[in-house]
């Protein structure tokens, strides 16, 4: 095992772990302490068409794995196995979860598919296009979803921030970050089907610029993946990208009907059940979303518990979002913290025997 692989694989620390875990819990024990109601839990009466939304939220965190997983066969052109994609999305959503949202699991991915027997330039295209298609889907999503929802109720909770002197709400900082996602698409987009050479060459020559410089190399493998990603592109079928576009939706629509489910279980527990605003908890993830992309902390983990709670309390009982948030999260995030850690060692030794 060379340097750089150990490198990587000191990601998948034991600290980072328990980090992970640590933020996560603390956060969700305070929105507990703070606004659980004992009562209104004890009242609840769980019967079977309440566990029948539990064990379909549970259903969905399968779907939005098993779309993640037939879009890496789709793009590695079936070279990847199934056993072997499950290996692939599982440890991806491991190094995920375990780096602060705004940094991701992009390396890691990369650096796991290249094991997996595809070279390092094929890989860092899977690796490219498959974020180019995650932020394609949100950018087609959000005008869709304020056509039929419309933007009066999606911005509940009173976030600021300063930004170069401006003060941005909620609404303003999700709006600058969809323009921002929106710019990347189409930057990254015209680069690869019809410029990627000569966005290379423009990446190459701003960061020749004395305060950028010393990510000239990084630049450089960005223009180069690039390049790489653009041959992969030209040589493959619309009706192939079709197919892997279709894949990402299923697991980001997966993602987002895990709470949808998981309210509509509390509501039915609670004699409350409605699907009256099951669009709007679809919307108002959207912009939660953004919240917990821009978190500093591994997955998200304290920003999404308190981001829960603050956008969709009102579709909870009175006291108990806290404890949906906790269940949320012990759905959808805790899992791959235990999955990627037991399926690792036994990837290692696979990958690094062959």
């Amino acid at each position: 095992m060379n340097t750089k692989s150990k490198d990587i694989l000191k990601i998948f620390n034991t600290r980072r772990i328990i980090l992970a875990i640590v933020l996560g819990l603390s956060a969700a024990s305070y929105m507990l302490y703070k606004n659980f109601d004992k009562n209104a839990f004890l009242n609840i009466h769980w019967g079977w068409e309440a566990m029948f939304w539990l064990f379909m939220a549970i259903l969905m965190m399968v779907l939005r794995d098993l779309g993640y997983i037939i879009r890496i066969r789709i793009l590695s052109d079936k070279f990847i196995s199934w056993r072997h994609s499950f290996d692939v999305v599982l440890l991806w959503e491991f190094a995920s979860s375990i780096t602060p949202s705004v940094v991701g699991g992009s390396a890691v991915a990369m650096f796991i598919i290249n094991k997996e027997g595809i070279n390092l330039g094929k890989s860092s295209a899977i690796v490219l296009i498959t974020a180019l298609m995650d932020e394609l889907f949100f950018v087609i999503m959000v005008p869709l979803l304020f056509i039929v929802v419309g933007s009066t109720d999606l911005f509940p909770l009173s976030l600021s921030m300063n930004l170069m002197g401006m003060e941005l709400n909620t609404k303003g900082m999700f709006f600058l970050s969809y323009i921002i996602i929106l710019i990347y698409v189409v930057i990254i987009f015209y680069a690869l089907v019809f410029k990627p050479r000569g966005f290379k060459w423009i990446l190459l020559w701003l960061f020749k610029l004395p305060f950028l410089r010393k990510w000239r190399i990084n630049a450089a493998q960005t223009g180069q993946e690039l390049v790489d990603a653009s041959k992969e592109i030209r040589t493959k079928p619309f009706s192939h990208w079709i197919k892997a576009f279709v894949a990402t939706s299923l697991s980001w629509t997966a993602r987002y009907w895990v709470v949808n489910f998981l309210i509509l279980a509390f509501a039915a527990a609670g004699n409350g059940f409605s699907w009256a605003d099951n669009l709007l908890i679809y919307a108002r993830q959207l912009v939660m979303w953004i919240v917990m992309l821009v978190s500093p902390t591994p997955g998200g983990s304290g920003i999404a518990e308190i981001a829960f709670s603050g956008f969709l309390k009102d579709f909870t009982p009175p006291g108990l979002d806290a404890a949906l948030g906790l269940l949320w999260r012990l759905i959808s995030y805790y899992p791959y913290l235990f999955i990627g850690a037991i399926i690792l060692p036994r990837w290692v030794k696979r990958v690094f025997s062959n």
